[in-house]
């Protein structure tokens, strides 16, 4: 019996190491607050316009699920664009948020592990309506 058993357990230790390796990558940093993961300076690669420059994001002290991006899009490291995280996903809160240099944007995020997030979003700039594709990576 003590023989069978132990077979058994062989058999299924494969079995165990592999769905535990499909879980989904949740590592970074574990404050309770799952905006932290969100906060930092990312360098951006915009796909249409192939232009790369840096954000930044803040926790927005007023609330426990929103955060402050400074240079969305490209708008200036002094303008601001709020956002709210739910989970792995972003996005700019409220919907077509205008900005203090004119542009109205919106859009939203989707983090992939830890360092990358995949947006799509517009800018309207007052003369032309953009649509963006930009990757965030963590620097």
């Amino acid at each position: 019996m003590r023989k069978k058993s132990i077979h058994i357990y062989f058999l299924l230790l494969p079995a165990i190491l592999f769905i535990s390796s499909c879980a989904k990558d949740t590592t970074g940093p574990d404050t309770g607050n799952e905006r932290d993961k969100f906060i930092g300076t990312w360098s951006v690669n915009e796909i249409h316009t192939k232009l790369t420059y840096e954000v930044t994001i803040f926790a927005d002290e007023s609330s426990s699920t929103e955060v402050k991006i400074y240079n969305f899009g490209g708008s200036g490291n002094t303008v601001k664009t709020k956002a709210l995280v739910e989970g792995y996903d972003i996005g700019i809160f409220p919907a077509n948020q205008s900005l203090s240099n004119g542009w109205v944007v919106d859009g939203s995020g989707t983090m992939s592990g830890t360092t990358k997030i995949n947006w799509t979003y517009t800018i309207n700039d007052g003369a032309n309506l953009i649509y963006a594709q930009a990757v965030y990576t963590k620097k």
